[in-house]
C-alpha cells in the first residue's frame, strides 16, 4: 500500500507593514503637494485684485519672514535640548562621524526626538562645525517648517480669501512671508556652503538674502545678527537679545546639549 502525501496550493504571503520611514515620506510628500497647490491658490486670490500697494505689501513679508527667521535662530540657539538621549554624546564625539558606531548612536538619539528637538539640536551642531547645516538636503532643512507651520498658515490665507474680500495686497504680503518663513533654513544652509543655485547669489547681489560675512558676525559672539534670511530685522532684534539675557531668559547654559 502506498501513500500519498497531501499537496497543498502555496499559502499567500502575509504582506509586510510598511517601514515607517516610508510612510513618513509619503506623507511629507503629501504635504508639500498641498502646500504646492495652496500657494497657488494664494497666488490666485492675490492676483484677481492687484495694486501697487502689493510692493509694499512684499516687502513687509519679506521682512517679517526674516524676523521669524533670527526669533527661531535665537531661540533654537538658546532653548536646552532634551536631556537623557544621548545628544552630548553626538555633539561631542571625538571620532569621525561617518562611522557605524557614530551613525547608530545618531538613529538611536533622532527616533527619541520630535521634530522641534531635531531642529534645537541642529541649530547647536551646526556652531562648531558649521558646514554641516550646508550638506543638509532640502527636505530636511525645511520639512519640518512645512508640516509645522507654513501648509497650515496657508490653507488658513486660502479659508480667509474665501470667506472675507482680503484685499490683493494683503494676500501678496503673507504670500511672500510663506516664502521666506518656509525657506528660511534652507537660506541659512546656503550660507554656509559654497556652491549655490544662481537664484541665491543673484538675490544677495540685490540684497534680498544676506551673504556669508554678515552671517559671520552671529558665529563670531552668537550673540548678535540672528536673522539668516536678509538680516534686514537683525537692527531690531539684537536689543531684544541682550534684553532676554540680562533678565535671564536666555543662559548660555542653553548653547550646547548637556548629559
Amino acid at each position: 500500500m502506498t501513500f500519498r502525501r497531501d499537496v497543498r496550493p502555496p499559502q499567500p504571503a502575509c504582506p509586510l507593514p510598511a517601514p515607517a520611514g516610508t510612510s513618513a515620506a509619503m506623507l511629507m510628500r503629501l504635504a508639500i503637494f498641498a502646500l504646492i497647490l495652496s500657494g497657488l491658490a494664494n497666488l490666485g486670490f492675490a492676483a484677481r485684485d492687484p495694486s501697487l500697494w502689493m510692493i509694499p505689501a512684499l516687502l513687509a513679508g519679506w521682512y517679517a519672514a526674516d524676523m521669524l527667521s533670527g526669533m527661531v535662530h535665537m531661540l533654537m540657539d538658546y532653548h536646552p535640548a532634551r536631556l537623557g538621549v544621548g545628544l552630548d554624546r553626538l555633539y561631542f564625539y571625538p571620532g569621525s562621524r561617518e562611522s557605524d558606531e557614530y551613525q547608530g548612536m545618531f538613529r538611536a538619539s533622532m527616533a527619541r526626538l520630535n521634530p522641534f528637538e531635531r531642529l534645537v539640536y541642529d541649530f547647536k551642531n551646526h556652531h562648531p562645525r558649521p558646514d554641516a547645516l550646508g550638506r543638509r538636503t532640502t527636505l530636511r532643512q525645511i520639512g519640518s517648517t512645512i508640516v509645522a507651520g507654513s501648509l497650515p498658515v496657508s490653507l488658513l490665507l486660502n479659508a480667509a480669501c474665501l470667506v472675507w474680500p482680503l484685499p490683493g495686497w494683503a494676500v501678496a504680503g503673507v504670500l511672500n512671508f510663506l516664502v521666506g518663513g518656509t525657506f528660511a533654513q534652507y537660506f541659512h544652509g546656503t550660507l554656509h556652503r559654497a556652491d549655490n543655485p544662481w537664484i541665491i547669489n543673484a538675490m544677495r547681489k540685490v540684497g534680498l538674502l544676506m551673504t556669508p560675512a554678515a552671517h559671520q558676525l552671529h558665529h563670531d559672539t552668537l550673540r548678535r545678527d540672528f536673522a539668516t534670511n536678509s538680516g534686514w530685522s537683525n537692527a531690531v532684534l539684537n536689543p531684544v537679545f541682550r534684553l532676554a539675557r540680562r533678565r535671564g531668559w536666555l543662559t548660555d547654559a542653553g548653547l550646547e546639549p548637556q548629559g
